[in-house]
């Protein structure tokens, strides 16, 4: 029976252990540039089998959170390798997740303070996260956004191809395109916020037609067993709905059964709340979703996210129902999580007050099992 210690191969990446450190946005990089503290967070939570890293925007339009770190300036790419580097002496693994938020930004974080984009001007009525002219942060509600023109789209599918590029020269051992919780890619999939009447609107192949130029463009120039990719298919997150997601998400899975990446990361349900949430009016199988990958051939790692603690962890690996099960908040508060769940240790309580923002005080000094 698999456990969940056990190792895996995902694509072209061999991991220690099937427990995954789900992306996290901490706004602790200014200038969007890494840091030494943030190479002390990862670096301490090296023992994940595989570690996401944060959103990381592919472009300065891109960008929806103050004080995130990107990969489309050379000085992130250097701070970038600061993190790498610790994370692979430590003997982890670390990949990149490529970030464009499109309508969930602000005009104070766009280029020339322009209006944030999506494929309509359908607003998110969401919020963000800015950081206001007395050097504090605040959460602010997202700006009205304008639809991208047909020959705009081109030049974002590009940006994510640099991003790869720049991951990999990073030192990153691949990258997850952040295809889920109402950001870009998720916003052209689903009928909520895409009322597009061209090439990238209307039916589900349409609009599974901007993720899928992603991925493609992607894993030819990192190669597709160094790419994976997030999805939740039925979170609320971000104002995000669509009126039929079983059909979509069928749809997508057997265009990605064909792509041989790395893994597929799947939020289940509401993005840090009820894993059973359904859109109103519709109803999701996650096993049929799964099944649709599978039966057309995929065969890249199956990765689920949501609310899971150690036993259900171990249920869904041992079960089948997974391959790996990443962990969100509870890493946060447990860089040695890995190990407290091998031994049945009693865990770290977050601080919901440091999520966002600050220095190490509820980032990088949360105790360890070896220094308690």
């Amino acid at each position: 029976m698999t456990n969940l210690f056990d190792p895996i191969r995902i694509g072209d990446i061999d991991v220690a252990n099937r427990i995954a450190m789900a992306p996290l946005t901490r706004n602790r990089s200014p200038q969007a540039i890494p840091n030494d503290l943030n190479a002390t967070y990862y670096e301490q939570r090296a023992t994940a089998g595989l570690i996401i890293s944060e959103g990381t925007p592919v472009s300065q339009q891109g960008q929806g959170y103050a004080d995130v770190p990107g990969l489309y300036l050379p000085q992130a790419v250097e701070g970038w390798k600061k993190v790498t580097e610790g994370v692979h002496q430590k003997g982890g693994k670390i990949v990149a997740q490529l970030w464009h938020v499109g309508r969930v930004s602000h005009v104070s974080l766009q280029p020339n303070g322009g209006l944030p984009v999506a494929p309509s001007a359908v607003p998110a009525k969401s919020k963000t996260y800015v950081i206001n002219e007395d050097g504090t942060g605040a959460f602010v509600e997202t700006s009205e956004p304008r639809a991208l023109e047909t020959p705009e789209i081109p030049s974002i599918v590009d940006d994510f191809r640099k991003a790869a590029r720049a991951a990999i020269e990073a030192g990153f051992d691949g990258v997850e395109i952040h295809g889920a919780n109402g950001y870009l890619i998720d916003q052209f999939l689903k009928t909520g916020a895409n009322e597009r009447s061209d090439d990238y609107g209307g039916s589900i192949e349409n609009r599974s037609r901007f993720l899928l130029e992603v991925v493609d463009s992607v894993a030819a120039e990192i190669g597709a067993g160094r790419t994976g990719i997030r999805l939740s298919p039925t979170t609320p997150a971000n104002g995000i709905s669509d009126k039929n997601p079983q059909p979509l998400f069928n749809y997508v899975a057997e265009q990605l059964a064909k792509r041989n990446l790395s893994f597929i990361h799947v939020i289940e349900g509401a993005t840090g709340g009820e894993r059973g949430f359904q859109y109103e009016g519709t109803a999701f199988d996650y096993d049929a979703f799964r099944n649709a990958y599978r039966e057309a051939g995929g065969k890249a790692g199956w990765m689920v996210n949501n609310g899971y603690d150690r036993n259900a962890a171990m249920e869904a690996v041992a079960s089948g129902r997974a391959d790996l099960v990443s962990f969100g908040r509870l890493f946060i508060a447990n860089p040695d999580l890995v190990e407290r769940f091998r031994s049945g240790t009693p865990l770290n309580t977050p601080d919901r007050d440091t999520f966002y923002g600050g220095g190490a005080k509820g980032y990088t000094d949360y105790p360890s099992l070896e220094a308690a």
